[in-house]
């Protein structure tokens, strides 16, 4: 089942009740001005068992710690947002697999070589899939990334990756020659940062529902970075989300400002169509088998982790 993704980007009082989410508007209910049958449309309850992601973009936001203890136990994401109404922290539960310890056990003993196979992998599927979004959607030749592809070794010691960026961004919005990737830069560059925010609140969810720990990544490893591995496994899934942007440009005349309507688009990326092991499924259903993929990899029961591709 796809879980839903919740965002509260108004005042809201959200609570728990037999197991059910709470939502009530305080900007509906306490209106004198209000008819009563209005009033009641103000309180929705969703059961908690259906949420998959909750993002909290306002001030004057209030949750009980019984909901976010029952979401914690249901393998919730809490996203929470800074004053410029970006995503600026992740709360995830610490335990969400019943063979946690033995699986964390395996990653954190997993050894160099495998680490680097998994990582040329990683990168061959994000450079593949780079591609295939420049051939597709902005109708550019990408032989020189299905070279850097096929040249990727082991580990990535030729940093292809990183030649591939280059290649990529400079190709990917033709209309603006002299784009810039950077979490501070020019639009599109906040629609980029808030969908990759979303995408990896879904790998680490992910991550910990397939019992393993978020922080200790197979490439990055940035001690004040507690997601590594969600920052490793999220980059085959980063031209996905490319290709949202992409979409969203052709529809709204200004970026600069990263607007309700916006964000509401770019919450459609858990339920993205991408294409894994030869099936189409929503995204967020596909990273799952991805973490489930590369759980195996750290347990010897499998040599490769499953990534998706376009459709």
């Amino acid at each position: 089942m796809i879980k839903k993704t919740l965002y509260f980007g108004n005042p809201a009082y959200l609570s728990l009740a037999n197991k059910q989410l709470v939502v009530r508007l305080p900007e509906v209910g306490e209106s004198k001005d209000l008819p009563d049958i209005i009033k009641q449309s103000a309180i929705k309850t969703i059961p908690i068992e259906d949420i998959g992601v909750v993002i909290l973009d306002h001030k004057q936001i209030t949750i009980t710690q019984a909901v976010i203890a029952a979401l914690l136990d249901n393998t919730v994401a809490l996203i929470t947002c800074n004053d410029k109404r970006m995503p600026t922290g992740l709360l995830l539960p610490l335990q969400g697999n019943n063979t946690q310890n033995e699986r964390f056990r395996k990653q954190i003993e997993a050894s160099l070589p495998l680490k680097k196979q998994l990582w040329q992998q990683t990168i061959k599927a994000k450079i593949d899939n780079q591609a295939t979004l420049l051939e597709q959607i902005i109708h550019r030749q990408a032989k020189t990334l299905r070279r850097l592809s096929s040249e990727v070794k082991s580990g990535d010691t030729d940093n292809c990756e990183a030649q591939a960026a280059v290649y990529y961004w400079r190709n990917l919005f033709p209309d603006i020659p002299d784009f810039v990737r950077g979490q501070e830069e020019d639009p599109p560059n906040n629609l980029l940062n808030y969908g990759y925010a979303i995408l990896r609140a879904v790998v680490a969810r992910a991550l910990v529902a397939s019992g393993l720990l978020p922080v200790y990544g197979i490439f990055h490893h940035n001690k004040y970075n507690d997601f590594c591995l969600a920052d490793d496994i999220m980059e085959p899934y980063r031209p996905f989300v490319d290709q949202a942007v992409i979409c969203m440009m052709a529809k709204y005349d200004d970026l600069s400002t990263l607007t309700t309507e916006m964000k509401r688009d770019l919450l459609q990326i858990p339920v993205l169509d991408v294409k894994i092991s030869n099936k189409r499924s929503p995204l967020m259903i596909a990273v799952s088998q991805t973490t489930a993929s590369l759980a195996k990899c750290f347990n010897g029961e499998a040599r490769r982790i499953a990534y998706p591709y376009f459709p």
